[in-house]
């Protein structure tokens, strides 16, 4: 890994440069000057979910979910904990598949909630069904 890592501004999108010593820092991003994580779920739609796929060097975690969905609706504060938990290592993120159906398509989304962790623009895991917090954490950590 490099010296400096290409982090995704949640606000902007804007790519900024972060010395790897100082991601734990967090940091503001050079064009907006908004936090660089937010210790929650980014909500990503078809317009951002590609740059935010490719463009940041750490992991991405994508929950992808439905409005109308029990098991979703009960997993949300869980994943809300987890991107507290996880970042700055990894980007924690959630699709509405009712709103981006075409990103749902994309990803073959059969069930929800799904998750599917991506790494440098690729897929390297994926689970569906709900889980607890320690369970989610513990499978974000297997599989990177």
């Amino acid at each position: 890994m490099s010296d400096a890592l290409h982090i995704v501004c949640p606000s902007c999108g804007g790519i900024n440069r972060v010395p790897a010593d100082k991601l734990n820092g967090g940091g503001k991003c050079g064009k907006c000057k908004q936090a660089l994580f937010q210790a929650r779920p980014l909500e990503l739609n078809a317009g951002n979910f590609d740059r935010h796929l490719t463009k940041s060097d750490i992991p991405l975690v994508v929950d992808f979910w439905a409005p109308w969905c029990g098991p979703c609706k009960m997993m949300a504060p869980v994943f809300q904990q987890a991107a507290q938990q996880l970042e700055p290592d990894v980007r924690l993120a959630k699709v509405d598949t009712e709103q981006e159906q075409a990103l749902a398509a994309r990803f073959a989304i059969r069930s929800i909630p799904t998750l599917a962790v991506f790494r440098g623009g690729q897929e390297i895991a994926r689970t569906a069904g709900a889980m607890d917090s320690a369970s989610l954490t513990s499978w974000i950590r297997q599989s990177l």
